[in-house]
């Protein structure tokens, strides 16, 4: 049995009631690029959500190795006591940029990679619902991550020589971040910082543009572009993740930009927000700060329970026990969220009211967050179950999410947490959270998805070494922290003395993190041995249960040949196995496929971020003509949105060809 699967380009001489859309030249002349033979401008100008989506991925994984060097280099210089591998000015640039490119440039652009290639195709829709904004999404945050890092860039010219700072601030701390990921007010002042800290601010304000129009994107296409017959309870999992996940970024996302807003106008303009000789109150940021802060853990966390409630059902072949409870939990993870901020802040003087408040909210979102874990193990429960890659790293995460929220209930008891606060009891809570919890579902994820996302099978069983040396690695590096909080170390501590019994547990967490750190080079290894395969995947390789695998592998650019109509939850599986009145529709589509023309336009209106945020942080660095930099970086910014309005609609027809057996 063989399946062809072919596109016709539509020909207006020949189907003049289909005739083929050609992008409309503007006013002015502008054409939006279309059906290109450059490679690169084809992946460049793409609006594709599945190629937004590969690039995303890439783009993460690159900065994923990027934050476990300078973790590994932190690792390093704590290994022994009295180490001077790096200053005090090294290590707490390391702590701060390894904080901010795990989360904002690692763990989360990992999971929108996810997001946009999936999304549409587990709701039956082409595309989303705005590709453009799709795309500027991106692009903004590649953006964002530059200007973040481009302290780096100007250490190394300085080391050269080739770049000399001057101005009231220049020196202070380099121009890479040096106050912790948290940045706490005052250490943020100009008074203790430089260039850095506006880097940092700057960056993130860009990142946050890149979040919330990926957000809203990402709610009009789950709310108005389902497939017919694709009710609110027949969304996978994973989809409802996604659009809890995309509402908890649209609510939380304001606080944290009030946030950075006055903090730059403290350094800018002189304002006090949070300068106490001013009247200000460095209090108020912790505040704003963690608003966002807490909300920001599930935004990272409830993707991994969305991929892990995928991956489950389908290697123990049977349906997710109890959906709708867990996606009601999820919606409550998401509410509650909004209600535990301030239990980061238990040693700061809140009052007893205040604290015994907070300590009563973060025990109660234990609750949902183990109502899953019912779930999930009643789904393994009773199952045929087949331990694939996939499976494996989905246990795992159970099992390591679990711990981390063990000694996160820990903290929920005030008289607990002032002893752990700020101590390496924290760091291992946190990490078992982010690495045992969150990047084991991402793996889990990589390994059940990439084959759809390229067509090639994983060859080999070097999953299963990659299994090894993640979990085991992990659980070296993470769990004696817990004995070093225990014992009183702090954390963000650049070195420490001899005698204080923390030099073995020190010297164990870092052997660990090197096993971790090879753990995820295997990974890498096993990805591109995929990428070469000449195994090929087939549609469904994993037996799977949800709509993305009745597409072809990878799948075509307009995703399905004809709109399916959907009669069940998991509607692929009714249709493989369920009875004749739960198989898979179709809509009538003779008029042809509509697909949306690619664009320069959203490249270009992000890369005008790039001189805006570096020209507005390097004026405080005293660097002449900085502020024509970010003059121009408006400029941009406004000449890309005036050409994307003025650039034409575009767009073309496909007509596919049914697929034939």
């Amino acid at each position: 049995m063989s399946t062809t699967n072919t596109t016709e380009v539509i020909n207006p001489s020949v189907h003049n009631d289909l005739a083929e859309l050609k992008p409309e030249i503007s006013d002015l002349g502008l054409r939006r690029p279309d059906h290109s033979k450059n490679v690169f401008i084809d992946w460049m100008t793409t609006v594709d959500h599945k190629k937004i989506g590969l690039m995303y991925g890439a783009m993460a994984l690159f900065f994923l190795l990027v934050g476990g060097l300078e973790a590994l280099i932190i690792r390093t210089q704590l290994a022994v006591p009295e180490n001077d591998l790096i200053s005090a000015q090294r290590y707490n640039q390391l702590f701060t940029m390894h904080g901010t490119t795990m989360i904002f440039l690692a763990i989360m652009p990992l999971n929108a990679a996810f997001f946009n290639f999936l999304v549409p195709l587990q709701i039956g829709a082409r595309d989303v619902a705005f590709p453009r904004i799709n795309a500027f999404s991106l692009w903004a945050f590649v953006a964002g991550a530059l200007v973040i890092n481009f302290g780096w860039i100007l250490q190394a010219l300085e080391m050269f020589g080739l770049f000399t700072a001057s101005g009231a601030t220049a020196g202070k701390n380099d121009f890479v971040p040096a106050m912790g990921w948290f940045g706490y007010a005052p250490i943020t002042s100009t008074e203790f910082t430089g260039a850095g800290t506006d880097f940092w601010i700057m960056g993130l304000q860009i990142l946050g543009v890149a979040s919330l129009s990926a957000s809203l994107n990402f709610i009009v296409t789950i709310i108005n572009m389902r497939a017919p017959g694709m009710k609110m309870m027949r969304l996978p999992v994973f989809t409802w993740m996604t659009l809890i996940v995309s509402l908890l970024i649209i609510f939380a996302f304001p606080a944290i930009t009030v946030a950075l807003i006055q903090l730059m106008f403290d350094r800018v303009l002189g304002t006090n927000f949070f300068s106490v000789a001013g009247g200000g109150q460095p209090i108020l940021w912790q505040h704003l700060f963690w608003i966002f802060g807490h909300p920001e853990v599930y935004i990272l966390v409830l993707p991994a329970m969305g991929i892990v409630s995928e991956v489950l059902p389908t290697f123990a072949r049977k349906p997710l026990f109890g959906y709708a409870i867990v996606v009601f939990s999820g919606a409550v993870i998401g509410f509650l969220g909004f209600a535990v901020w301030s239990h980061h802040m238990f040693t700061t003087g809140l009052g007893k009211i205040a604290t015994a408040a907070f300590s009563l909210l973060t025990m109660a979102i234990a609750v949902p967050t183990g109502v899953k874990t019912f779930n999930w193990v009643g789904t393994l429960w009773g199952g045929h179950i087949r331990f694939h890659a996939p499976m494996i790293f989905a246990v795992g995460f159970v099992w390591m999410f679990m711990m981390g929220g063990f000694s996160g209930i820990m903290h929920s008891s005030a008289p607990a947490d002032a002893q752990q606060q700020d101590s390496y009891f924290v760091i291992a809570h946190f990490h078992y959270v982010a690495i045992g919890g969150i990047l084991l579902a991402i793996i889990s994820g990589i390994y059940y998805w990439l084959p759809k996302m390229i067509g090639k099978m994983w060859q080999g069983n070097l999953n299963i070494w990659v299994g090894i040396f993640t979990v085991v690695g992990l659980n070296i590096t993470f769990f004696p922290m817990h004995f070093l909080g225990l014992l009183g170390q702090p954390r963000r501590t650049h070195t420490y003395l001899a005698g204080f019994g923390w030099e073995s547990y020190n010297m164990v967490c870092t052997i660990g993190s090197y096993i971790l750190a090879f753990g995820v080079v295997l990974l890498l290894v096993d990805m591109i041995r995929c990428f070469r395969s000449k195994k090929l995947a087939g549609n469904d390789p994993w037996d799977a249960r949800t709509l993305e695998w009745a597409t072809s592998s990878p799948p075509k650019v307009y995703n399905f040949a004809a709109t399916p109509v959907i009669n069940a939850r998991d509607a692929y599986w009714a249709d493989k196995y369920g009875p004749e009145n739960r198989k898979l529709g179709e809509v009538d589509e003779s008029h042809g496929i509509h697909m949306p023309s690619q664009s320069w336009m959203p490249m270009v209106a992000s890369a005008g971020f790039i001189p805006l945020g570096l020209g507005l942080s390097l004026m405080q660095a005293g660097v002449p003509y900085a502020g024509y930099a970010a003059i121009l970086g408006l400029v941009i910014i406004a000449l890309g949105i005036s050409l994307w309005a003025l650039e034409g609609p575009g767009g073309y027809h496909l007509h596919p060809k049914k697929e034939t057996n």
